[in-house]
């Protein structure tokens, strides 16, 4: 597939932050709802320096049988800096996207959208470089507050920052910790709750992303 290269990768942290502030105007919060073919994105790092192995994993959505795979190893292309982080990714990501032979309906991202300091993480970005479709889906809460989700599959609770809604607390297995769900590009959030519900149904991240972090750590 292929990837439009709309500015050169950031070297400064003034550099980063006003590509976040321009590329943020370009972000639709609407799209299509049904998605045939679904990728999960994720990054390992490894060694001692910022060694690190890119993963795209393409399923079938309805049968979670998977398509195609890439992995693309290289090094972290920026510094880390809060806020930041999706430039050390993107580069070795946007590289394994290029090498599918197939075009995912969506983007599966382990990391954040709109829930994010500048309202542009990774999952907003690799969204507006590719055209298609994109949510991210975090372990941990990072920006703004809210309350735990009831304990049965599919219990919500809204993230509020800054007096915005901005993802979503979900419950995706009765008994463990919720994941936290934010739009990235193209893509409703009830839709991109239904999304992540649906791909997890056996356990607590989407198949995409598991699958994915899997073959991060284990290329061979």
């Amino acid at each position: 597939m292929r990837v439009e290269q709309l500015h050169p990768w950031p070297s400064t942290v003034a550099e980063a932050q006003a590509l976040q502030d321009r590329l943020r105007g370009h972000v639709e919060l609407t799209g299509p709802d049904t998605f045939a073919l679904v990728a999960g994105l994720d990054v390992h790092y490894h060694g001692p320096g910022d060694g690190l192995t890119a993963a795209v994993v393409v399923l079938d959505a309805a049968a979670l049988a998977v398509v195609e795979q890439v992995v693309v190893h290289g090094k972290a292309a920026f510094p880390y800096v809060p806020g930041l982080f999706a430039f050390r990714e993107l580069p070795a990501l946007v590289e394994a996207l290029e090498q599918l032979t197939v075009t995912p309906d969506l983007l599966v991202c382990d990391g954040y959208g709109l829930a994010h300091p500048r309202g542009f993480g990774l999952a907003c970005h690799i969204g507006v470089l590719t055209g298609l479709p994109a949510l991210g889906v975090g372990k941990t809460p990072f920006v703004g507050t809210h309350e735990p989700p009831g304990p049965q599959r599919g219990a919500w609770t809204p993230i509020v920052h800054e007096g915005a809604t901005v993802g979503r607390a979900l419950r995706t297995q009765r008994g463990v910790k919720p994941v936290y769900v934010s739009q990235g590009h193209r893509i409703a959030l009830d839709t991109a709750t239904d999304q992540v519900l649906r791909l997890a149904p056996r356990y607590r991240l989407p198949e995409p992303i598991r699958r994915a972090d899997h073959l991060a750590r284990h290329p061979d």
